[in-house]
């Protein structure tokens, strides 16, 4: 499988997750994500699903400090439906990473381990997200604003010979490079695109 080399380079997101320690799938529940890993269920790699990935990245640091965030335990909240613009994808991505879901995950065993009613749309919010430990109630806010990435000068243009068939094969690879070259430059750039308060 070949991908931008530019992944290899993006900081992991490592937690802890109780229901992993318990079933014996990860020593100690400690488990990893990459961007490779949250690219391969997204199905794609693009600056909404690098966002995701950032904003939770950023929240989780900011929430848990030096201590690993706990899978399983972290509510969030997001201020539009979840059928607005990008809200749905970028839930998905945050849903693979802390477990949260709204009514549709893992119920849990015996009480516990319960990954459902963590997710919640059409929040009074004044950020993007919310992120809130289950254990003490303490909550991060954080904001992702990619607008200061452009896209380069030809992906537009490629793209409209994409649409309309007449795109040639090396086209379609400037495209693709177009495209992760701007998903790279937002990971470049990440600390002025996030903000927590």
């Amino acid at each position: 499988m070949q991908y931008p080399d530019f992944f290899k380079n993006i900081e992991n997101i490592k937690l802890q997750d109780s229901l992993s320690d318990f079933l014996g799938t990860f020593k100690d529940g400690v488990v990893e994500f990459s961007y490779l890993d949250v690219v391969k269920s997204a199905g794609h790699s693009c600056p909404t699903v690098a966002g995701a990935y950032l904003t939770t990245l950023y929240g989780l640091k900011a929430l848990y400090k030096d201590e690993l965030p706990q899978r399983g335990n972290i509510r969030v909240d997001f201020k539009e439906s979840q059928t607005d613009g990008v809200a749905g994808v970028i839930a998905l991505v945050i849903t693979n990473i802390t477990g949260a879901t709204t009514d549709f995950g893992f119920k849990g065993i015996g009480g516990n381990f319960n990954r459902t009613n963590l997710m919640f749309f059409n929040q009074d919010i004044k950020s993007s997200v919310r992120f809130t430990r289950l254990d003490n109630n303490r909550s991060v806010d954080v904001t992702y604003n990619p607008n200061s990435i452009p896209p380069l000068e030809s992906q537009q243009s490629l793209m409209q010979k994409i649409m309309q068939g007449i795109a040639t094969p090396s086209e379609k690879r400037a495209f693709g490079e177009a495209w992760q070259d701007r998903v790279r430059r937002v990971f470049e750039n990440s600390d002025s695109l996030i903000t927590i308060f």
